[in-house]
């Protein structure tokens, strides 16, 4: 039997092993029922803010001062009612959603190469990198996350790329502490040993070797990441460093909303719940994703 052969061989079998072992992981996250619950609720809140030019019946900038205040279904053309000027909740609230969904996921993938970078690299090199890099992530830490972001707020102007970068430069300690301890065990497993063996240098063995061994914790740290980005940004906009008007996000619409709650309740209630269906939605997959890659939970749900 040929070289060739034998790799061809290896491969084929590798290939099978992974695709059984994505099915064995989908039956698990399919048993779960609140994460397909959380998975159905994030497509569809992703696909509608995808969507949004197709799905908004208006402009989310038009006003329209005889339109002030309406309530929800009080005229057909503005089924969610309108706000102080008179601008469609439903548009808004579309478009809303693309401007914090756009936010959590790119603050998420911030937060998460910075995290798995700083937490390889301190649990590949160990000694005074190790010592050095965790001193950092603890210092960091110690500082209440929305202390640091309005310190950082202050001094860049606030666009939809900074407040997702601010956001992910801000949360990546968590993610690194976890991604550090798996390469701490990882690096003394036979395949590093073997890998280090065969002349390996220190950056390949990190990339090629651990990297798609951490995968499984590095994916349910970034769906509940998103959670947190899109939380985030909503009080961030609260207390007026955020999103700026008139581009709508769901945290400066509940902003805005605050002074009418007495007298209109739903606009605050509707982005509000928009913004709790986001994150129970990520939570739930995070936690359907942790129990379907950690075989030694049982999977009763």
């Amino acid at each position: 039997m040929t070289t060739e052969s034998l790799t061809l061989e290896a491969e084929e079998a590798g290939s099978g092993r992974f695709e059984g072992q994505g099915r064995r992981v989908l039956r698990r996250f399919l048993r779960h029922r609140l994460a397909v619950l959380g998975a159905a609720l994030v497509v569809t809140l992703c696909a509608s803010a995808l969507f949004a030019p197709a799905l908004a019946p208006h402009d989310p900038l038009a006003i329209d001062t005889n339109a002030r205040f309406l309530a929800p279904a009080e005229r057909p053309a503005f089924l969610l009612g309108t706000d102080e000027l008179g601008r469609d909740t439903l548009s808004r609230l579309l478009y809303g959603g693309r401007v914090s969904l756009t936010i959590g996921i790119v603050a998420m993938v911030t937060t998460v190469l910075t995290g798995a970078f700083i937490g390889t690299l301190a649990g590949y090199r160990g000694g005074w990198v190790d010592s050095l890099l965790m001193r950092f992530v603890d210092t960091m830490l110690c500082f209440p996350q929305i202390f640091l972001l309005l310190v950082v707020a202050a001094f860049v102007p606030p666009t939809l790329l900074s407040i997702a970068l601010i956001i992910g430069l801000t949360s990546w300690m968590e993610v690194a502490r976890i991604v550090r301890a798996e390469v701490l065990h990882l690096k003394e497993q036979d395949f590093v040993a073997a890998a280090k063996a065969l002349g390996a240098s220190g950056a390949r063995i990190m990339l090629r070797e651990l990297a798609p061994n951490i995968v499984a914790p590095v994916v349910v740290a970034a769906t509940l990441k998103v959670a947190a980005a899109v939380l985030t940004e909503s009080y961030i906009s609260y207390l007026g460093y955020g999103v700026q008007p008139p581009l709508a996000s769901w945290g400066n619409m509940l902003t805005n909303a605050q002074g009418y709650f007495d007298t209109a309740p739903w606009l605050a209630v509707l982005p509000g719940a928009f913004i709790t269906l986001t994150v129970m939605g990520f939570n739930f997959v995070g936690d359907g994703l942790r129990d379907a890659l950690d075989p030694r939970l049982r999977m009763d749900r």
